[in-house]
Parts: structure tokens; C-alpha cells; sequence
């Protein structure tokens, strides 16, 4: 979808905690566009039926000396970015349960709110270097690739709500980054930001990023000190850092003979609307 088209319409974005969020980096983003922004809860899902509380646990909190459950459940926010863009926050953690019902019932908020648009933001371990960006995958892009390449195997309600969302007549844009599988499950603001900067891309509007690049670059000098401290992991990252170099100089490649076949067609088709095409092949 062209950003003109997303710029015109309500955007929701949605992000769960939980198996699809691989470092907090998905729904921190969520987070920092709430604290960021003038924002408002608009909805809730309730979280009776959906979660299994042994693993889903509610949180004991203290306010103002009072003791306060707080259950697990879903929360919908409108985001004022500027006085001519608004979008809609959904996270929640990703329910236990009856799946297809938790979705239908977060598409008709979506329509209440009168979204067109549902981004969801996903994150997930991978081998890949902290040494370089992360990978970040927009799964909708255009990119020529063949039915082979595409995700086959167990997913989570991000995907299973973009399936049935587009079913549903909403156009669906998944994002997803990929976080270094060897660095734990400390939260990754390297991950939050490359999100945030993807998502800014998208909907056309710059994103405050508030302190994410400071918190950027102490995770990667803490990778650091952890790589000086360990031989083998050392090793094993200057490894991955040669494959990615690698993956990366051929989809250069590819990009460029893409582009240059790309033009050949064009000055192929140009000369054949030509006119003059036609006339010079009856003289001949």
C-alpha cells in the first residue's frame, strides 16, 4: 500500500506479548508511541475465556497503598501524532484461546474506530549479528519472490489476525524484525527502533524515537563486553557476520540485474509503441 493511501486512512497497529515477541522489541514499540504521544484508551477485550492464567499469570500492583489484581487483557489506544495524523494501538498478550473469536472481536473495534489499515509488529529469534541491522521483513512487500520462499509451519495470532483481517475486506501489513538468538531475552531496543523507523516509512509521518537510539547503542556495547568475555561466541558472531556481508553483496546484485533487465524491457516496449516501429516493418 502506497503511504498516500495509508496517510488518508486509520491505522491500527497491533502487537502481542508473548511467543511473538521475541525481546519485548514488537510491543515496546507500542509503548514508546504511547508515552510518546498525547494518547487514550478507546477499548479493552476482557480477558475471560481467552487466557490460560498459569501461564498468562495476573500481576499483583500497589497504588496509593491499596493491593490491585491486574488481569491480562486486551487494550486499544488512539495516538495522536500531529494535528493531521491519528493512529490506533492494540496490545494485548497473545491469548490461550479461542483465537478466531478474539480476532473477530478486534476487528469490529477496529471498525468502530473506522480502520482500513491493520499493521501488525512482530519480532523473532534468529542468527543474525548484532554488528549489523537487524533484519526487518515486511511479508506484503512486492518483491517478486516465489511461492517457495514464503513462511510454512506454526504461527501466532499476528498472522492468523492478518489472514482473517484481509479476509474481512481490511488491507493487513505485517512487520516483523529478527533479534540475535544469542544475546538472551534482555529487551532489544536495537529491534524496537528498526521497527519504529519501519513504520515511520509507512504511514509517511516521522516517529519520535525519543531516547531508543541511546538505549541502541547500550545494547550493542553490552554485546560487546559479552563477545570479550567469550571466545566461541566471539567466533561464532564474526561468522554470521560473513554469511550476512555475503546475503547482503548478493541481493545487491540481484537488485542491480533486476534494474537492469528492468530497463532493457522498458526501452524494448518504448521502441515497440513507437509509431515508427510499425511503418519501417512494412518497408521492409
Amino acid at each position: 500500500m502506497s503511504e498516500e493511501a495509508l496517510q488518508s486512512q486509520n491505522v491500527l497497529i497491533a502487537a502481542f506479548e508473548g511467543w511473538n515477541d521475541a525481546c519485548q522489541a514488537a510491543t515496546n514499540v507500542l509503548r514508546h508511541l504511547i508515552d510518546a504521544y498525547d494518547s487514550r484508551e478507546v477499548a479493552r477485550i476482557k480477558c475471560d475465556g481467552f487466557y490460560d492464567y498459569q501461564i498468562s499469570r495476573p500481576m499483583m500492583c500497589h497504588v496509593q497503598g491499596q493491593r490491585r489484581l491486574v488481569w491480562p487483557e486486551t487494550v486499544f489506544y488512539e495516538i495522536t501524532v500531529d494535528a493531521t495524523h491519528r493512529i490506533y494501538a492494540q496490545m494485548a498478550p497473545e491469548p490461550n484461546y479461542r483465537w478466531k473469536e478474539y480476532c473477530i472481536r478486534s476487528m469490529h473495534i477496529a471498525e468502530e474506530c473506522d480502520v482500513s489499515t491493520i499493521v501488525t509488529l512482530g519480532s523473532m529469534y534468529a542468527d543474525c549479528p548484532h554488528t549489523r541491522p537487524l533484519p526487518v521483513e515486511s511479508f506484503n512487500d512486492d518483491c517478486g519472490c516465489d511461492d517457495d520462499d514464503e513462511h510454512c509451519g506454526p504461527i501466532g495470532i499476528p498472522t492468523v489476525l492478518d489472514t482473517m483481517a484481509e479476509e474481512n475486506g481490511f488491507s493487513t501489513e505485517p512487520i516483523w524484525v529478527s533479534v540475535p538468538q544469542y544475546l538472551g531475552s534482555d529487551e532489544c531496543a536495537q529491534g524496537t527502533l528498526q521497527l519504529l523507523r519501519t513504520l515511520s516509512d509507512l504511514l509517511g509521518v516521522h516517529l519520535k524515537e525519543g531516547d531508543l537510539q541511546e538505549r541502541a547503542d547500550r545494547w550493542k556495547a553490552q554485546a560487546e563486553v559479552l563477545l570479550r568475555c567469550n571466545d566461541d561466541l566471539s567466533d561464532y558472531v564474526r561468522r554470521l557476520e560473513r554469511e550476512y556481508d555475503f546475503e547482503h553483496k548478493v541481493r545487491e546484485q540481484a537488485k542491480l540485474s533486476t534494474l537492469n533487465v528492468g530497463d532493457i524491457i522498458a526501452e524494448a516496449e518504448s521502441y515497440l509503441d513507437d509509431p515508427g516501429f510499425g511503418n519501417s516493418q512494412e518497408q521492409s
